[in-house]
């Protein structure tokens, strides 16, 4: 009786230590995919940053621009489809379809972005314009730490699809439903430039 006693707790200690792994390493994935979604709600901030400055951009380039509406009513366009693609990703960073939907609305913005300062570039007066100025240097303010905030997304993707696909966290992650995150990244090398909002 007694050695079916010891091997019952030998057995009860086995599955409660196994039992401690499984719920560690679940803790550990949903740490990390918090992380990464953090680090999202970071980009997030800021591209809204960027949506709220682009209308105050094409307002004051209205002006100067008179005969340039297709290009400015192009821009407001793109900024919208962004900001929409935005919200959806940020409502879930881990889902594939809205982070590719956002990758492109963004690669729209920013060549139309680049038309309006490729136009601005034939208006001196624009150029000379204060509101203009400071409107561009918060621009590119705002464009650097974009480009900081999606490094350390990216950072925090790949060390939980690193974690997620390793053994045997792998077997664990696909029980419990933990898919593969996004990188945040620009496919076409053309779209990876920044919007140049430099008035020199």
């Amino acid at each position: 009786m007694s050695a079916v006693l010891i091997l019952l707790g030998v057995l009860l200690l086995v599955a409660i230590v196994l039992g401690l792994w499984v719920a560690g390493i679940y803790n550990s994935l949903v740490t990390l995919r918090n992380r990464f979604k953090n680090a999202f709600a970071q980009i997030d901030v800021q591209l809204k940053r960027r949506y709220d400055l682009i209308p105050n951009l094409v307002e004051i380039a209205k002006g100067y621009l008179k005969h340039e509406r297709e290009t400015l009513e192009a821009v407001i366009a793109a900024r919208n489809t962004a900001y929409a693609a935005s919200k959806a990703a940020a409502a879930n960073p881990a889902d594939a379809g809205a982070m590719k939907g956002l990758l492109g609305a963004e690669a729209g913005l920013a060549g139309a972005m680049s038309r309006l300062m490729v136009v601005a570039e034939q208006y001196p007066d624009l150029k000379a314009n204060q509101n203009m100025m400071q409107l561009t240097e918060e621009m590119t303010s705002t464009e650097n730490k974009i480009s900081f905030a999606r490094q350390a997304y990216n950072d925090s993707v790949m060390v939980y699809n690193t974690t997620r696909e390793s053994f045997p966290t792998n077997i664990f992650a696909g029980m419990f439903n933990f898919t593969e995150a996004q990188l945040f990244q620009i496919e076409n090398v053309a779209e990876r430039a920044a919007p140049q909002v430099k008035f020199t």
